[in-house]
């Protein structure tokens, strides 16, 4: 089988190898043929702190078929909040970069940055 390239691309995958290297990461799921919507930066931010800083939450998520979900609806949730306070903020003067900061510290900690276990 010969690959067709632009001269100087790097190959599809490695020399010798017959098929391609796959890398999987957790922000795709694909669930018995049905593909997941995929997480945002909030529910990106999320997964990682909650694997490291609570992770009997995240194995009990997961036994359960449900961290997906869980961390749609902190991301949504998140969401939600930031765009309601950060009008507030810009309706009582702030700029929008101070609105969207002075929302984020007030928010982060209820769905994304969650208390560590103990």
């Amino acid at each position: 089988m010969t690959m067709n390239r632009i001269p100087n691309e790097q190959p599809a995958w490695p020399r010798g190898a017959t098929t391609p290297v796959l890398t999987i990461n957790s922000t795709f799921l694909q669930i018995k043929g049905r593909r997941m919507r995929p997480l945002t930066q909030y529910g990106r931010m999320a997964e990682k702190h909650w694997r490291e800083h609570c992770p009997k939450m995240v194995r009990d998520l997961e036994a359960k078929g449900q961290l997906h979900q869980a961390l749609l609806e902190a991301e949504e949730k998140t969401k939600d909040e930031m765009i309601e306070l950060t009008q507030k903020f810009r309706k009582q003067g702030l700029t929008p970069q101070q609105a969207h900061d002075r929302a984020w510290e007030m928010v982060r900690e209820n769905y994304i940055l969650l208390p560590a276990e103990t």
